[in-house]
């Protein structure tokens, strides 16, 4: 596991050395061996590691990894982009099984995150932030965004975002049929996740009021 770990870490991290790296092994490979066709998993395997390595690193260590904590250290910006948006280098140390840290980097684009999803989020510097990761080599890294304080703030606003939108749809129209309907829904949605007596009561208020209107 540590030297899958390994080997997984300097791919996603270090993109370009591993072109490098895959270009000698098979030119060489097709060199020794005098079959030409040996050079052709030289760009999809590039391609498939720039598109994808993160996500294999991601669901490696979610799945086979240990929790702990870890904390950014250090967030610079660069002058380079992504998206329009400036990539920054992070440094953070990471809590070991013995209580102990060690130190570890990452940048916009090699941070590896759970769930995989379409995009970077990274937790704020000087916070700490839930990790798992190989035992034996804690370098590598899968930051648990969902598990983090802001993770957590973040899910809960996406319920409350339709209950809002809901409400005002509801307030000027408490006659409408459809909107009382979208308001019952949006907070029976939210309780799946989460407890509220107000958000309760207010169901059985709307589910009584569309009764009267039926």
């Amino acid at each position: 596991m540590i030297f899958i770990s390994k080997i997984l870490f300097f791919t996603s991290h270090h993109g370009f050395y591993t072109v490098i790296i895959l270009l000698v092994f098979f030119s060489l490979l097709s060199f020794v061996t005098k079959k030409a066709w040996f050079l052709a998993p030289i760009i999809p395997l590039a391609i498939v590691n720039g598109v994808a390595g993160q996500y294999l690193n991601a669901w490696f260590l979610n799945k086979y990894g240990v929790e702990s904590t870890a904390i950014i250290t250090s967030d610079v910006e660069t002058n380079s982009t992504l998206n329009d948006m400036y990539i920054h280098d992070y440094e953070a140390i990471v809590k070991k099984k013995d209580g102990k840290f060690i130190s570890t980097f990452f940048s916009t684009t090699s941070a590896t995150i759970y769930p995989i999803e379409n995009a970077i989020r990274i937790p704020a510097m000087g916070q700490y932030f839930p990790v798992k990761y190989i035992p034996g080599y804690e370098k590598n890294i899968v930051i648990l965004y969902d598990q983090s304080e802001e993770g957590s703030n973040r899910l809960k606003y996406e319920k409350i975002a339709p209950i809002q939108s809901a409400k005002i749809k509801y307030e000027a129209d408490k006659t409408n049929k459809e909107f009382i309907e979208e308001y019952i829904a949006a907070l029976e949605d939210y309780l799946k996740s989460y407890d509220s007596e107000e958000y309760k009561a207010k169901i059985e208020e709307l589910k009584t009021e569309l009764k009267q209107l039926k």
